[in-house]
């Protein structure tokens, strides 16, 4: 059996879809037939990615317009939702999750940049977590290293978030920033402090284009000292999975990978040098960043372990389940790929440790 992938280019230009919907949080009691159909086909399947799917109303504005002066519709009945232990292959609750974060020293949240559901769910656990009156530190790959500044006058209350916006110029270097705004209130209110995980774009985007061998000696002395891209099996799932981008050849694919490795590589040198820190001793790092950065393992989970031998991490990812909706440009710099689930299971690693699965949106689902 086998599926579409579809990725967009630039998380930072991903598309620009701020609306914010929020799930009912224990959707599995209210529905647990569905809930259960749900589970068989998660642990029937681990592994697997459902299938993406990009309807756009043509005329979605319009009908917003319109409706919003007529009779309401019926809500839509509530899609079943069920926490899963991929590991265990059993379902859990929201308060079980926790127990089993509580546990961990890093705990990778593993989102599609664009879907409200996953940042909506993020913001859930951030909050549970912190109600357990556990030290945390919230380390966001939607910040690059030059923002730490800001975000230092962020964490002791100098700045509100519109300051820290502003000071960092977060609405240039990140689109939807906004879809994050939550997060940030909660770490806010409990006195979390917020970590800039990532890379300066600009130099990303110039081993994208030329390789780690083609970097300025300053670009260079920004990234870490040591690298590896010698990582056969990360590279086997990110060439197939780059290749849905139209415009990358073959060729270009190699310093494409070390691209993303080098961001990898960043987001674990200061994930790691903060936790070693005297401010970062005792705390849960909450790690915000694309799947594509920690699942299966690989990327930065991996590249912590090299730095801090026998860590322990927790890796939780969230379904598309038919939320994901390219824009026109997207879906034209797009082809699709193939990747099966004999393909995945190949790599002989779990997906992740836990996942959120949620039912299948319908078409009245992507209109409201």
């Amino acid at each position: 059996m086998s599926r579409p992938l579809v990725l967009w280019p630039s998380s930072a230009g991903g598309p620009k879809r701020v609306a914010l919907r929020f799930p009912p949080q224990d959707l599995a009691e209210s529905a647990p037939g569905a809930a259960w159909r749900i589970l068989v086909c998660v642990l029937s399947s681990v592994g697997m990615i459902k299938h993406s799917h990009h309807h756009v109303p043509a005329r979605a504005g319009i009908l917003l317009f319109l409706t919003a002066f007529s009779t309401p519709l019926p809500a839509a009945p509530a899609r079943p939702a069920l926490w899963v232990d991929a590991i265990e292959g059993e379902p859990l609750t929201f308060d079980e999750l926790l127990d089993e974060l509580g546990l961990a020293r890093v705990v990778y949240l593993g989102e599609y940049h664009s879907i409200p559901r996953h940042h909506a769910l993020e913001t859930r656990i951030l909050q549970g977590l912190a109600r357990r009156s556990r030290p945390l530190v919230l380390a966001m790959e939607q910040f690059d290293f030059t923002a730490q500044p800001a975000l230092d006058k962020f964490n002791s209350g100098e700045l509100d978030l519109e300051g820290l916006i502003r000071q960092s110029d977060w609405d240039k270097q990140w689109a939807a920033h906004t879809n994050y705004h939550a997060l940030l209130l909660v770490a806010r209110r409990h006195g979390i402090p917020v970590l800039a995980l990532n890379a300066r774009q600009k130099t990303i985007r110039a081993i994208a284009f030329h390789g780690l061998g083609g970097l300025s000696p300053n670009q260079r002395r920004e990234l870490p000292k040591n690298i590896l891209t010698d990582d056969p099996l990360y590279r086997r799932l990110l060439n197939r999975e780059l290749s849905v981008h139209v415009a990358f050849k073959p060729g270009q694919l190699r310093s494409v990978f070390e691209a993303q490795v080098a961001r990898d590589e960043t987001m674990a040198a200061r994930l790691v040098a903060f936790l070693n820190s005297p401010a970062g001793r005792g705390r849960t790092a909450v790690v915000i960043c694309g799947q594509g950065h920690c699942e299966f393992g690989f990327g930065v989970p991996d590249r912590v372990a090299r730095r801090a031998p026998g860590i322990c991490q927790r890796i939780v990812l969230f379904s598309e389940s038919g939320d994901l909706h390219l824009t026109a440009k997207e879906r034209k710099e797009s082809r699709e790929v193939d990747i099966s689930h004999q393909f995945l299971r190949d790599l002989g690693r779990p997906p992740g440790d836990f996942f959120q699965v949620t039912g299948i949106a319908s078409d009245r689902d992507r209109t409201q």
